[in-house]
């Protein structure tokens, strides 16, 4: 029963791993939909920082437009995430309409190698974005000077379980369309909610009416997690939230994503 069970998990280690290479040759054949995404979190960033910069600074406590950029960072970094998996819930809408799908389900492979690859593969491509942005980040001033090592690991650490939790979301949206076209406008909840988070201005500067919205969404616990580790600031309650959000997220994707591609017969 031992070998049996090891020979079954390598087989899905080996067919996950195959998919994963055939999303990221596409991601790298087809690179125009990533960098669109790219786009918006790079234009955001340099429009306030250079636009808005020195006004936001003096709204949040004072200093000038570097002030703004630390603060801001966090969020963009989110955003970044956000509007990235956006790219996975179309490539997963794009795989079940055009009949892939179904010739997978034919071939002797593992049935959720799939789904893997591309979550994996989206992970991966998260990850590659938020480096970019950081390195612009980087580029038009900010510095982390008062991070520990270990806060920079579990600053990566976070951003990476959020990719992951937004993935398996995305890729439930992406199964639960019936094209690419609506698979895009369903996850773009996931590029809108950063913006009603605490990424651009704190919670308690917004209309008291609006603050509940802001602060009961999973994108503000961990933009103040990210913003505490990176700044070497007290997060407080905000780590525990943040990945009680995750990890609840990616619980709830996988459900929804398992449910549905077992059960479409493309």
């Amino acid at each position: 029963m031992a070998p049996a069970r090891a020979t079954r998990i390598s087989l899905a280690v080996r067919d996950s791993s195959t998919m994963l290479r055939r999303n990221l040759l596409h991601a790298r054949r087809y690179p125009s939909l990533t960098l669109n995404l790219l786009l918006s979190p790079v234009m955001l960033l340099l429009l306030f920082v250079y636009i808005f910069g020195d006004t936001m600074s003096a709204g949040i406590g004072g200093g000038d437009r570097s002030t703004y950029l630390a603060y801001l960072f966090p969020g963009i970094l989110l955003l970044t995430i956000g509007g990235t998996t956006i790219g996975s819930a179309v490539s997963v809408a794009m795989d079940m309409t055009e009949g892939i799908i179904a010739r997978f389900r034919t071939l002797a492979i593992h049935r959720g190698s799939v789904l893997i690859g591309h979550v994996v593969g989206s992970v991966l491509q998260c990850m590659l974005s938020v480096a970019l942005v950081g390195a612009v980040a980087v580029a038009i001033g900010f510095r982390s000077t008062d991070a520990t090592a270990l806060e920079w690991l579990a600053a990566f650490g976070l951003l990476a379980l959020v990719s992951l939790a937004l993935t398996w979301i995305a890729v439930g949206m992406g199964l639960s369309s019936p094209n690419a076209e609506a698979a895009s406008n369903n996850a773009m909840p996931l590029m809108v909610l950063p913006l009603l988070s605490s990424a651009f201005v704190p919670v308690d500067a917004m209309p008291g009416w609006f603050q509940p919205v802001a602060e009961y969404q999973p994108f503000t616990p961990a933009i103040e997690t990210l913003r505490g580790l990176l700044l070497g600031n007290e997060i407080g309650h905000n780590g525990w939230l943040a990945v009680v959000w995750c990890v609840g997220l990616a619980v709830l994707g996988y459900a929804w994503s398992k449910s549905l591609f077992d059960r479409d017969p493309k």
